[in-house]
């Protein structure tokens, strides 16, 4: 019976005390997150935007400008669905290769992608602007990223490597400073001394696989090649000589056309000289002629000047022909003169 009297009260008295203990907990039950509409996306699913139409955002989350537009990304993500388009977002703290692969250098950035075309979005992150900007198809007026310069090219794929890369060396930079407390000098010194290490051995290896795949020519055309190589070099030895000795040809065979051309003007000199001394002595001959002619003619005057002793002598004037005579041998002495000179040259 006192069983049975105290069993309903315990009962009460047990669920009032688990009442207050969950009426003054310290915390209450947490509700549960509302489901994200955004994709978020990395190096591994990345190619996901190459088929369809995406909308990318680019944010970090130490970014102000980024956060700012965080609820209206969200937003618009909602209405994917309906405006028939995917909507994702790159965190570039944790995606380095990605950023590097689209090249981002301000934050946020937003891209456009229509089956792997990819344009770069400038306006507003405002859910209205990129409403419009999809059912408008403003898209089709923007000049997509072609060539190098598209996220898929091997460029760029390079790049995204090298993003890469650059991200670890710093987190490790931070690791060694930060965590190891080791000094900053201590850390490039480091670094320096591993790009030397690293790219002598990359060298051993490029010389290690070009002795790998290199095919030595076979002994008979090597030696083809010697000779060949040696018959060039006494050719072009050679050559120069060659080229000596037709100077030297050239040089004697201007001197015999030069002592031609001396001795045919010595001929045409000694021809010009028989000529003017054939021309002379026809002049002599003439010359006496007409002294013979005078002669002649004087007889009769003297024989009359003899005979007319009583006639007062007259002055007679001097025969012509005396002076021509005079003339003549004056010319005839400056003509041999004029010779004698040219003669010895």
């Amino acid at each position: 019976m006192a069983g049975g009297r105290w069993g309903p009260l315990l009962t009460a008295l047990l669920v009032a005390r688990v009442a207050a203990a969950a009426e003054g907990g310290p915390e209450q039950a947490a509700l549960p997150e509302e489901r994200s509409w955004v994709r978020p996306m990395t190096a591994s699913n990345w190619t996901l935007v190459m088929e369809g139409e995406w909308m990318l955002k680019f944010y970090a989350p130490w970014c102000p400008s980024c956060q700012q537009t965080d609820s209206e990304w969200e937003t618009f993500a909602k209405n994917g669905e309906i405006l028939q388009i995917s909507v994702g977002k790159v965190d570039v703290t944790q995606e380095p290769g990605l950023s590097g692969r689209f090249f981002v250098t301000t934050l946020p950035a937003f891209f456009h992608a229509k089956d792997g075309i990819f344009r770069r979005y400038r306006g507003p992150g405002v859910y209205e602007d990129l409403q419009n900007y999809i059912l408008e198809k403003k898209w089709q007026s923007v000049e997509p990223l072609t060539g190098w310069k598209s996220p898929a090219s091997l460029t760029m794929s390079g790049m995204a490597g090298l993003f890469s890369v650059s991200s670890k060396i710093w987190h490790l930079h931070k690791y060694f400073t930060v965590t190891l407390g080791i000094p900053a000098w201590c850390s490039y010194v480091f670094f320096v001394m591993a790009t030397l290490i690293f790219g002598l051995f990359l060298g051993l290896v490029l010389v290690v696989i070009s002795e790998c795949f290199y095919l030595p020519f076979p002994k008979h055309l090597s030696e083809h090649t010697e000779q060949t190589r040696k018959s060039e070099e006494t050719h072009k030895a050679e050559q120069p000589q060659d080229a000596e000795e037709e100077k030297d040809d050239s040089n004697e065979e201007e001197n015999k056309d030069s002592l031609v051309d001396d001795e045919e003007e010595k001929e045409d000199l000694a021809d010009e000289d028989e000529v003017e001394e054939d021309e002379e002595e026809d002049g002599s001959v003439a010359l006496a002629d007409e002294e013979r002619n005078d002669a002649q003619d004087q007889g009769p005057l003297r024989e009359a000047q003899e005979e007319g002793e009583a006639e007062p002598e007259e002055d007679l004037p001097e025969p012509p022909g005396a002076a021509h005579t005079e003339v003549a041998e004056d010319t005839l002495r400056q003509r041999k003169s004029q010779h004698a000179a040219k003669g010895p040259q």
